[in-house]
């Protein structure tokens, strides 16, 4: 404001600047221009300040009003800037309000899940733990429970109340199952029919009772099915006894302390045949396996028992018969010792006049002979021992083929549906290590009989031979010492040596 008010004083001003500098530059022609042109700027200037003042008082009475409205303007400013600083606040509260309901809104939602997800599993566990004579009873129920999250058509209030129903009722359960309930429903009886009658529950028990009086007993559940079946008594008097309690529910309540499990272990068992035919085909290579093992061993056990085995007594004899060079009684103590042991000494005790070394090949020729007969069809043992769990292995594999193609066609949820080729995967490596092991330890116990035998063998051997070199036979001895002449005569002396050993004579070489 105060910059327009100079402007305006200036844009007075200067003409009148111009006009009085201009008349100063006019040149003076007499005495009288001069004053007439001091008097005409005189009178400007005069005009100029009357018009100057009245500009100035113009400037007074604007300034007061502008400045009034100024003041005016600065106040709404003020105000307005008080509003905007409280709207600011407002809106940031407003926001943090905001944000604080959204948060809220999030763990409301995150609580709702939750109690949904609790519900869910309170509702599979009430399942689960339901008397198989209760299912019935709360099927309908149950379903609508379980299918209510999936349900688009029900608001989420509408889901907790149907889940909330459930659980009011279970807990109406738990006051029915201590004071004891009776309740309509179906059960199967032993022939397989389904008959309709009246269950009394009391805690985990359940009686059964049809409306034809003809099935009394206990409701239990069978392995492989979904509906409670009767279990009847095997004596008259708890048969009316519990006849009584489901008619009236007066008398003596029949428990099973077991709650049923006995039956359902019972159920279990079964015949040795039964448990074999769920191995599957290749339970029969196995069977065949182990039985043509068995009859090997058998076989092997005898052959090896019946191997005679002499004594240090009869051992003393022969070699003392050796030693006295008596080759007649020698044989006949080599027939008495017998068995493959008598065989080596026979063959040894008819080579007396041969050399120490043919002795020994012929000794040794009758241990090869006998280790080769001792340890036939020992190998098989062997086979049979490493192939029974390979066929075992085999049978897993096509067990489990089996299972996953079950698995292919009725999901994984059944375990039931799966149980036959999980019998089969381990029932055929069950099998095959109960023939591999027997196995092993059959063939390891005769293979040790076996060589028990041939170094028994070995070890007669060595003690004849030794005993033949410290009393050798003279034919035998002569024929040795004649060959070691010739060995050392060389080629031109050794027919003169031959004639000398056979006239007696002696040579010098």
């Amino acid at each position: 404001m105060k910059t327009k008010n100079i402007l305006i004083a200036l844009f007075i001003i200067l003409p009148a600047y111009s006009r009085f500098a201009f008349s100063e530059n006019v040149p003076k022609a007499s005495d009288g221009s001069y004053d007439r042109a001091a008097d005409t700027v005189k009178q400007q200037l005069d005009d100029s300040l009357a018009e100057l003042s009245k500009l100035r008082d113009l400037m007074a009475n604007e300034k007061i009003p502008l400045n009034r409205k100024l003041n005016n303007l600065e106040g709404d400013l003020v105000t307005v800037r008080r509003e905007y600083q409280k709207t600011s606040r407002l809106l940031d509260s407003h926001t943090l309000d905001l944000s604080n309901l959204r948060n809220e809104i999030k763990s409301r939602q995150e609580e709702t899940t939750y109690l949904s997800n609790l519900l869910s599993e309170y509702i599979r566990n009430f399942e689960s733990r339901l008397h198989i004579a209760e299912i019935q009873r709360y099927e309908e129920l149950l379903r609508t429970a379980k299918l209510a999250p999936e349900n688009s058509n029900l608001s989420e209030q509408d889901v907790f109340k149907t889940q909330a129903g459930l659980v009011s009722k279970s807990l109406e359960r738990l006051k029915d199952a201590l004071g004891g309930t009776r309740f309509k429903g179906t059960a199967v009886d032993e022939g397989g029919l389904v008959k309709t009658g009246t269950f009394v529950l009391v805690g985990p028990a359940a009686l059964f009772g049809s409306d034809d009086g003809q099935n009394v007993g206990i409701a239990e559940q069978r392995l492989g099915s979904l509906e409670p079946s009767i279990i009847s008594f095997q004596n008259p008097v708890d048969t009316e006894a519990a006849a009584q309690v489901i008619a009236d529910a007066t008398g003596n309540f029949l428990l099973d302390p077991t709650l049923g499990n006995a039956h359902k272990i019972e159920a279990t068992k079964e015949s040795f045949f039964e448990h074999v035919q769920k191995g599957g085909l290749v339970m029969i290579p196995i069977f065949a396996m182990a039985g043509a093992a068995l009859i090997v061993a058998l076989y092997k056990w005898v052959v090896l028992s019946s191997q005679r085995t002499p004594s240090q007594k009869k051992i003393k004899a022969f070699l003392n018969t050796i030693e006295s060079k008596d080759k007649g009684a020698a044989k006949k103590m080599a027939k008495e010792i017998g068995g493959p042991v008598g065989s080596m000494l026979s063959a040894g005790v008819d080579h007396l006049n041969e050399r120490v070394e043919l002795i020994e090949e012929v000794m040794y020729e009758t241990i090869l002979a006998t280790r080769l007969k001792l340890q036939s069809f020992l190998p098989f043992i062997a086979i049979s021992a490493s192939s029974a769990p390979l066929l075992g292995l085999l049978g897993t594999v096509t067990g489990i083929i089996n299972t996953f193609k079950l698995i292919t066609v009725f999901g994984s949820g059944d375990v039931k549906s799966l149980s036959g080729g999980i019998s089969e995967a381990l029932i055929t490596t069950k099998f095959g290590l109960v023939v591999a092991i027997p196995s092993l330890l059959i063939h390891a116990f005769l293979s040790r009989k076996a060589r028990g035998v041939v170094a028994q063998m070995e070890k007669t051997a060595v003690t004849f031979v030794n005993q033949f070199n410290k009393t050798p036979y003279e034919a035998g001895n002569e024929k040795v010492e004649s060959e070691k002449e010739m060995e050392y005569a060389g080629p031109s002396n050794k027919k003169v040596i031959e004639n000398n050993n056979n006239s007696g004579g002696e040579v010098e070489c």
